[in-house]
Order: structure tokens, then sequence, then C-alpha cells
């Protein structure tokens, strides 16, 4: 047993030294690559994207770091297949047959790869055009969510109710950005037929006015709410439009609270939401 443990050490020890020591080089040197790559990547593209009026800080940053991301996932690629062909040759293992069996399958493969391709094109395209990054809320063909991550083959989202959706970017045919440059309050009132109306439309633009102001929302209202227009005149009730502008994501929150604050402003000035109602006509005989 001892002999064949010296042996093997005497067979190990020239190869370790000639192919050994070039393998764990190559390992070393394709982390250290990884690793400056990545700071290398972020820097040029943080340098490289050029400022636009129309975006916010935040969303400048949202599109570097959606750039950052695909870029160091392709840096990923790149280098560990560099590596892993590396190693097989220092292991004396003929790539080129590999190479070759790769090159068939892939002529193969080609009819059924067309749609891989498609989605690589696709998510190129969405990415290069900004139209939505990591971090914003968008609707792709009906499925809504945060951005959680993007790549060159899909976009992942996450709904509401936590479930995380894995969609191909080439099955995106139309793609709706919640959360870019500038979001709206667009909510549609009912008032009663016995309500004042110009009393009504006083009451919503002084409550949007006030909210506007507080210091708890004023930094997530750039437009106060105010009253629009006679929207509709329903069943039971006139239909008021209400719109107002806030910075990207904070539409709901403020909707949520301008609803409310209506509602006070509303019952102290005896001014009525009205319920569905049915007049019912009988006809004497």
């Amino acid at each position: 047993m001892l002999v064949s443990l010296e042996k093997f050490l005497s067979q190990l020890t020239p190869w370790f030294f000639s192919h050994g020591l070039k393998i764990i080089a190559i390992i070393v040197v394709a982390y250290l690559a990884l690793r400056f790559g990545k700071v290398f990547i972020e820097k040029i593209v943080r340098r490289a994207i050029a400022g636009d009026r129309y975006l916010s800080k935040e969303a400048e940053r949202k599109r570097e770091d959606t750039l950052i991301r695909v870029f160091e996932g392709a840096l990923k690629v790149i280098v560990w297949v560099t590596v892993i062909l590396i190693v097989l040759s220092e292991l004396n293992i003929n790539i080129g047959p590999l190479l070759a069996g790769a090159g068939i399958v892939g002529v193969a493969l080609g009819f059924g790869a067309q749609y891989v391709v498609r989605d690589f094109l696709s998510g190129l395209f969405l990415i290069l055009e900004n139209q939505y990054r990591v971090g914003d809320v968008v609707c792709l063909d009906g499925t809504c969510g945060g951005v959680e991550s993007i790549n060159l083959r899909m976009t992942i989202l996450r709904d509401l109710d936590g479930t995380v959706h894995h969609i191909p970017n080439g099955q995106i045919a139309k793609a709706a950005n919640l959360s870019k440059k500038f979001a709206r309050v667009n909510l549609s009132v009912g008032l009663s037929y016995n309500s004042n109306l110009e009393k009504a439309i006083k009451v919503i633009n002084r409550v949007g006015r006030e909210l506007a102001k507080d210091s708890d929302w004023k930094d997530k209202i750039t437009k106060a709410p105010q009253f629009l227009r006679v929207d509709d005149f329903a069943d039971s009730a006139i239909m008021v439009k209400i719109l107002g502008e806030t910075k990207p994501l904070q539409q709901w929150d403020v909707t949520g609270e301008l609803r409310k604050r209506l509602k006070i402003a509303f019952d102290q000035e005896g001014i009525e939401i009205p319920f569905p109602q049915m007049v019912i006509h009988q006809v004497k005989e």
C-alpha cells in the first residue's frame, strides 16, 4: 500500500507542476477577472450613460443597474466557458471533437432554438431602448408586478401576492411601465344629483392643495390633484374626474390618502357620495 502511494505521488507530482499549477492559476485569474471586470463594467456604465433631463436620478440609477447586471451576466458566461475549455486542454482532453460536436448539435437544434434567439434579440432591444428597468412596476401582456431581474433571456416579475413570474422576452408583445418619469392620480368620484356642484369642485380643489402642501406628502406629489371635468351622468351619481401628478410608484398611496380626505371633507360639507338607487314608478289603474 505504501509502495502504491509513493508510486501515485511520484506520478502526480510532475503532472501537478506541469498542469495542476496552470489550472489553479487559470481559476485564480478567472476569479480576479470577474472581480475586476465587475468594477470596470460598473465604472464604464456609470460614465457612459448620458444624463436625461426628463429622468430623475433614481430613474437613471435603475437603468444603469439593469445594464450592469446584463453585462456582468455576459462576462460570467464568457469567462467560465473559456476556463472550462482551457482546463479540458490541460487535462489532455481533445476539445476539437467537442467543438465540432457542439457545432453539429447547434445546427440540429437551430430550428428549435429560434425562440431562444427571439428572446435574446427582444431582450437586447428592450434594454437598449430603456423600456423598463430593475425596480420598475410594469404590466407585460396583462401580468403586472415589480421587475426583480432582467437578462437577455427573460424578465422576472413579482406581483403583489408575492408570486414570481418568469416571462421570456420574446413573448412580450406589449410592455406598460407604471413607474417611468412620473405617475398620475386618476380618480373618479360620484356626487349626488342633489349636491351643489360648484361647492363640491371647490372642496375637491381645496383638499388636493392641502394634500400637496402636507409635509408627509409634498415630496411625493408634483402637481396637486384637482377637478378636471364632469365625466358622466351615471344612473345614481354625477361622475367627476380628478387628476394630479406624483413621483413614480407613489400614485397608489397618494390616491388612497386623497380618497380618505375627500370622504372626511364631503361629510363635513354635507356633500353626498350616493350609493346605487332604483326609482320605481307605480302606474295607477
